[in-house]
Parts: C-alpha cells; structure tokens; sequence
C-alpha cells in the first residue's frame, strides 16, 4: 500500500531546481522547502531557480492538475507540503477551508502585497492578478467599450463563445455579479448571457479565441494571460494567427472596474520546513519574483512599482475591480448554484 502510493507521488512530480519531493526524512531537512503546485512546471521553475540562487534553499515540487489540496488533508500531520501554489480564489478559499493551511505572519508580505490580495486572517496571498475580459473580433466588432452586463444584451444573439460556466474562472466572475447585483439579477443575467451563446460551452479560453478567428462567433471570454500564451507561442504558430484576429476589451472599465482573479500561495498546516515556506513566500512577493511573474508569465504583479510586460502594457490600462476576493469567494457556492439552475452549460437552444 505504502509503495503504491509512493508510486502515484512520484508520477505527479517534477524536478525544479534539484529535488524531487519524497516522503523522506530528507523532506524535511534544513535546506529544503516543498512545494504543492497547480502551476505548471515552466512557469514556476524560473521562479524556484531564483529564489534557490538567492538562499541556497532547494525547492522540491510535485505538479499535479488536481487533487492536491485533497492530498494534503490525506496525509495530515505527516504531510511533507510546506506550500501550496494554486490559481483561482475559490481554490486558495477552499483549501483554507479543508483546513490544511495556517495562518502566515510576516510583515514583508503585509507591505508587499495589498489587502485586497491577502485573506483577512493571513491563510493564502495572491502573487498576480489576470483580468477576466472580452476577445472581441478586430473585423466585426467595432466598439471599443463592453460591460460584463452587455454579455446579455439580444444584440449579441448567436456571437458569444465561452469555457463552461462552472469552470473556477466563471463561477468567480457570476459570483462578483451576484455581489454587485444580487441573486435575481445575476441570475436573469446569466439567462440573457446563456441565450447569447454560439454553441454549447467547451475547450479551454484559447478554444474560445479560435472561436472568434473561425467566425463562429464575435466575442470570448478569457483571462488576459491567455493573450500572450497564443500571440507567442512558436510551437503553435497557427495560435498567433488566433491572438492576431483579437483586440481585449477590458469590461466596466469605465464603472466599478473589471473581474480580475488571482494566483497566489498558501502556508501549508503542518509545514515540516515552516521557515523555509515562509521565506518561499516572502521572495515570491518581492520585486525580483515579481518581475520574474511578469517577464515570464504575463500576469499582473500584485506588488505595487512592479511594471507588466511590454506585451502586457500594449493591451492598454484598465480599472480592476477592488471588491475584496474574499467577498467574492464567500458567493462561488451560490454562483455554483446559479449556473445549473438556468442549464447554461447545456447551450443556447436548451
């Protein structure tokens, strides 16, 4: 049973820096620091490669889609995680909840990263923001405004492609329109957004993009990073041909600002290299790491005085949103609800 589960550790795991994480007494020795990440590998790497050039602390990863939250809460007070990285607020809410983080207590993080970004009682931090925001076609779209309202406006019948909407990335933006319209509302919002739709939700947010370059439909909804993982990728030329086809809007900009989502950190409940965690944490809101997130990444870095990327810059500013994600989080549950409710994921015609 034991070497079974070993077995599935191992198969989750990548190497960053030097080690591969095992559960060992070499887990939890002086110079290491463990990590749990929903991050995909190369874009954590850089990061850990840094901060172990910095402190001469190695970094042990395991990379895993999902489960790990679930992972850590399995293997209790025996559990070799020191940090958990993950995207989305609901994910670093819902860990907290599971009750496998702790509160962290350290004043580089307070002047690092705004209270917006932090949870009131110190379980998790975000370390960068991406907005949610509308792919509009550059040929047949030619406004250069949208609201998050407008989704459900007839004038957009048949042209909008989308994620399902009970993708973690959806359920916060129905969460923040319940927050700022209540459940009515927000619910016959998603009717209208629902019956607006070109086709059923599916495929990921670059999916939706080739939506709009095919011309199956005028507008997606993604995050902003998405952008620059097409508009660069040279693998996939065929995805910058995608990007080409798009301007971002980014929705009430002009209002009570745009959707944005985080990434962000989380001490783990039974860190066995506790220090180290904190310290992992601590250089991954500082400027060097948040420059690294910004050149390599192309979020928005949370630390004030942190410049985006030139690629970032060119999509031109915008005004976020400053509800409190906590706020927001506290509603996934109902927006959850809500998209079930009116069947959204089963299409326009349902």
């Amino acid at each position: 049973m034991k070497k079974r589960i070993l077995n599935q550790l191992i198969s989750t795991s990548v190497l960053a820096g030097v080690g591969l994480l095992t559960v060992s007494t070499s887990a939890m020795a002086a110079d290491e620091v463990n990590v749990y990440s929903y991050r995909q590998p190369y874009l954590v790497q850089p990061l850990f490669k840094s901060f172990t050039d910095e402190t001469g602390i190695k970094v042990n990863v395991i990379f895993a889609k999902k489960g790990l939250i679930e992972r850590i809460a399995t293997e209790g007070e025996k559990s070799p995680a020191d940090v958990l990285l993950t995207v989305d607020i609901g994910r670093l809410t819902g860990a907290k909840q599971k009750g496998v983080t702790q509160a962290l207590q350290s004043d580089v993080v307070t002047a690092n990263i705004p209270a917006t970004y932090r949870d009131p009682e110190g379980h998790w931090i975000g370390l960068t923001t991406r907005a949610r925001v509308a792919y509009a076609s550059k040929e047949r779209v030619k406004q250069e405004n949208i609201s998050y309202e407008d989704l459900a406006d007839p004038k957009w019948r048949g042209k909008i492609c989308v994620r399902s909407g009970k993708h973690v990335y959806n359920v916060a933006l129905t969460a923040a329109m319940i927050k700022h319209h209540g459940e009515a509302k927000a619910k016959k919002w998603l009717e209208g957004y629902k019956a607006n739709l070109a086709r059923k939700p599916a495929g990921n947010d670059r999916a939706q993009v080739k939506g709009v370059y095919s011309g199956l439909c005028d507008i997606a909804i993604g995050n902003t990073y998405y952008m620059a993982k097409m508009a660069l990728n040279e693998k996939k030329p065929e995805q910058k041909e995608w990007a080409a086809s798009v301007k971002i809007l980014f929705p009430n900009t002009g209002g009570r600002g745009t959707h944005v989502n985080i990434s962000g950190a989380s001490l783990a409940k039974h860190a066995p290299n506790k220090a180290n965690g904190v310290k992992l944490i601590e250089f991954l809101s500082g400027d060097k790491a948040q420059q690294i997130y910004a050149s390599v990444n192309h979020e928005y870095p949370v630390k004030a005085g942190v410049a985006a990327s030139d690629l970032v810059k060119s999509w031109g500013d915008f005004k976020s949103d400053p509800t409190p994600l906590e706020e927001i989080a506290k509603l996934r549950k109902r927006a959850t609800e809500l998209v079930d409710e009116v069947a959204f994921n089963d299409g326009p015609s349902s």
